[in-house]
């Protein structure tokens, strides 16, 4: 069996196995991960962008090497190898975990407990929720389920089908390292500097194709294009923009503006301005477009794969 149809049928069966599980409560992998980079974390840790760099190469390399060396342990056997890419995608994909966080606080909204929606949200984003009304906290769901649509399902397929379980397994651990150390706080202002440009460069493929899918897969494709070549710019991040102004034409609604992070109040353009303000119903309407670019990041991933190997024969 070709490594093709491997990655076929074992991302198929990852995001089949994370339709029907979940993440696991426990000894979730990326957990596993995450808690071996704040170990070499407080080990190389110095106010400085040299170590942090040094602190994302141990990390990211040594998820990439442990992908390689079980790849080649199985590839004698075409079972185990569609096994082992199917438990690797299962690990780094989380579209049903988004969804179902995303619904939580969607149903405490339509229920008016929107104490209980704030004490949820933090599960979903790094958002300061106590300030936020009930559309003010549907459009950060709206928001964060557009960009961990690409963060948690289309990156990591982009990435397995270009290198395979070890694709799979470093763009997790990127992308983790990123949620760990990348934002700008005082202690991770330099240090975290080396793991958020790699962030952004292994995201960049699966950002836009992203909001390419979202705009083919929502109810207004032309709103889409629209918002993302007008609006997508001007966001301060080079991959949230494209996708989080895709979903917002796509859906007819309005995203940015102000919010807050961890007390700091940010000022963020307007992401499609001719679209209306968010509402609860919204949140609803974002976790399906998400789950069909899901599928639909499935389905290209697994025909760039063929058409790749075609090309090289």
């Amino acid at each position: 069996m070709g490594a093709d149809r491997v990655f076929a049928y074992g991302a198929a069966a990852g995001l089949l196995g994370d339709l029907l599980l979940g993440d696991p409560r426990r000894g979730h992998p990326v957990a596993v991960f995450g808690r071996a980079a704040g170990a070499v974390e407080r080990m190389l840790w110095r106010d400085h962008r040299g170590w942090g760099a040094l602190h994302t190469v141990v990390c990211a390399s040594g998820a990439v090497t442990l992908g390689a060396v079980a790849a080649r342990a199985v590839r004698p056997s075409p079972a185990a190898s569609v096994a082992l890419t199917g438990a690797a995608t299962w690990a780094v994909v989380g579209g049903t975990s988004l969804a179902r966080e995303a619904r939580s606080i969607g149903r405490a909204l339509e229920a008016g407990d929107v104490d209980g929606a704030r004490a949820r949200l933090p599960r979903l984003c790094g958002r300061d929720p106590q300030a936020l009304d009930a559309d003010g906290i549907a459009r950060a769901v709206v928001e964060s389920v557009a960009e961990n649509t690409s963060d948690a399902v289309v990156g990591a397929l982009v990435w397995g089908a270009v290198g395979g379980v070890p694709g799979l397994l470093g763009f997790r651990a990127v992308n983790t390292l990123d949620a760990m150390v990348g934002h700008r706080s005082p202690r991770y202002r330099r240090f975290g500097w080396a793991s958020a440009r790699l962030d952004d460069l292994a995201g960049w493929p699966g950002a836009r194709l992203t909001a390419v899918l979202a705009a083919l897969a929502g109810p207004d494709p032309r709103g889409a294009v629209r918002a993302w070549q007008a609006d997508a710019a001007q966001h301060p991040s080079p991959n949230a923009g494209p996708v989080e102004a895709s979903f917002a034409g796509a859906l007819g609604v309005r995203l940015g503006g102000t919010l807050s992070y961890g007390g700091r109040v940010e000022h963020r353009p307007v992401l499609n301005g001719q679209g209306r303000a968010v509402t609860t119903q919204d949140v609803e309407r974002a976790v399906r477009l998400s789950r069909r670019v899901g599928l639909l990041a499935l389905a290209v991933s697994v025909t760039a794969r063929f058409v790749a190997k075609g090309r090289a024969s």
